[in-house]
């Protein structure tokens, strides 16, 4: 299997002309995008987000509670098209674009060591939601990327993710406050 290539990105999220290995871009914690899909419904009036368990074997927070769906942006892929594409792949979604509501970005930055050896993130993520209905029991997971989905109330995991932070989630917070303004902001459309 070929590695995944990046575009190398500004500090807007916008390519510069240059790319980067995915094992590179971890390594040196060079910029690069990501596309964040969050499924979300209204139940009993109240907002939930399908969140992913993640796989035990990733690289990075193996086995935690995260984005519905999210994966890198290849070089000269753009985050629509990519969203679509994590989608499909993870979870068996056939998502159409205009199903997909862009509600945003956020940057992702830290270091961390995970099976013995450091992982440096520094990506541009372009949050989007989508709303449609989604019977869990009948996706289809990609079980290389996680291990099964659950839906969660959105309150309660914005609360979860505050310090200190249950450590059942890695679900970014930029993300998730992302996801809340947008669902505040059409919640009576």
């Amino acid at each position: 299997m070929t590695e995944e290539i990046f575009d190398i990105v500004d500090e807007a999220g916008q390519p510069t002309g240059d790319t980067v290995t995915r094992t590179q871009a971890h390594a040196e914690g060079i910029r690069h995008r990501t596309a964040h899909i969050w499924v979300v419904r209204e139940k009993d009036g109240r907002a939930e987000v399908l969140l992913q368990k993640r796989a035990l074997n990733k690289d990075s927070f193996p086995g935690r509670y995260d984005t519905s769906s999210a994966g890198h942006i290849q070089a000269g892929d753009e985050p629509l098209e990519s969203a679509i594409r994590e989608l499909s792949e993870e979870l068996g979604i056939q998502a159409k674009a205009d199903e997909l509501n862009f509600a945003g970005t956020f940057v992702i930055q830290y270091e961390k060591e995970f099976h013995g050896k450091m992982f440096k993130d520094n990506e541009i993520a372009f949050v989007y939601v989508y709303k449609e209905e989604v019977d869990i029991d009948s996706l289809t997971i990609q079980k290389e990327e996680l291990d099964s989905v659950e839906w969660f109330d959105l309150e309660e995991v914005y609360q979860a993710c505050q310090p200190p932070r249950d450590m059942k989630f890695c679900v970014p917070m930029g993300g998730l406050e992302i996801v809340r303004g947008y669902v505040n902001r059409n919640s009576n459309k």
